[in-house]
């Protein structure tokens, strides 16, 4: 008799499990002869160590698929828990993304995938090079993509951290004195970001990864002076920065860092005098080799079928 157990580090139970539990059920009817217990993160297995010994083994494997971004299925539990070791070995070794583009499982075992032709194109350009502008409209999901990603790199380990920053740029109207301390009067300008993470990550987890600085969200002046590594970087609103703002920026990255630049150059709120950072860098900054540009468009609006009709209409 053998008892061990398996903890999922990177997903939450609802990603593996399913909602209540419809999953696990079917990988305990896999092994009759176990007895199993899921205790949140913890995945308890006690019986004939041999037959212990290949759950955990083909749970780890199952984990790892769904980190990649397989759907999660009946398909999936089949697969895996009806295979042998070295076939199911195989298909995490050759996996990449889904061919239905879910980048990641967020919160409830959501799928987030690229929805349009441009989302997808944006999440290959990220893989294949270190800075990626991402510009288009609003509702294009150029924000929420590039997040998306960027959690997906965090739980695969290919990354430390996850940097967020937007410049403080108040939308055409002036907020004026903000009570509070710095962090509540820099929040709001960063609430996109967090509503983002909010979608991504389970409560307790984010809260943790914001505490101990593993995912940082910050306004862009924060950047200054600092080496950012082996992490993943979003500057989002980069309409909204200077042409020294966004020199700094992009050159804080070090060696091991991607970079990815939002922004919609028909929403800029910087003074009347000054020009936009953004159009200025993907002017001069465009034929660097590892440095890649994706424009999106009105066909990619997710928003309310009338933003497309609103954009539509303001570009008339």
């Amino acid at each position: 008799m053998s008892e061990k157990s398996y903890l999922i580090e990177d997903l939450h139970p609802l990603e593996t499990y399913g909602a209540n539990n419809v999953y696990l059920e079917k990988i305990k009817q896999n092994f009759p002869k176990l007895r199993i217990v899921a205790r949140g993160n913890e995945l308890k297995a006690i019986g004939e160590e041999s037959e212990v010994d290949t759950l955990l083994q083909k749970f780890a494997q199952y984990v790892g698929l769904i980190a990649k971004g397989r759907e999660l299925n009946d398909s999936l539990v089949r697969e895996v828990f009806g295979a042998e070791v070295s076939v199911v070995e195989e298909s995490l070794n050759n996996n990449t993304d889904s061919d239905n583009n879910t980048i990641l499982f967020g919160n409830n075992g959501k799928p987030i995938k690229a929805r349009t032709a441009n989302q997808i194109r944006l999440v290959k350009e990220i893989a294949k090079n270190d800075i990626v502008f991402a510009l288009g409209p609003a509702g294009t999901g150029k924000t929420y993509t590039a997040v998306a990603v960027a959690v997906k790199a965090l739980k695969n380990k290919e990354i430390k951290r996850i940097i967020l920053t937007r410049p403080a740029v108040e939308a055409g109207e002036s907020l004026g004195f903000l009570p509070g301390d710095l962090k509540e009067k820099i929040d709001p300008y960063l609430r996109p970001l967090y509503d983002a993470l909010d979608d991504m990550i389970p409560p307790d987890k984010l809260k943790l990864y914001l505490e101990n600085r593993t995912i940082e969200v910050a306004p862009l002046a924060f950047m200054r002076g600092r080496t950012l590594d082996n992490c993943f970087v979003i500057l989002d609103e980069a309409q909204n920065t200077t042409d020294l703002q966004i020199k700094m920026f992009l050159t804080r990255m070090g060696p091991n860092a991607k970079v990815i630049i939002t922004g919609d150059l028909s929403q800029v709120d910087l003074p009347a005098k000054q020009t936009s950072g953004l159009l200025k860098a993907t002017r001069i900054l465009e034929k660097i080799k590892g440095i890649s540009m994706v424009v999106l468009n009105v066909d990619d609006v997710v928003r309310h079928r009338l933003v497309k009709e609103i954009i539509k209409a303001y570009e008339a």
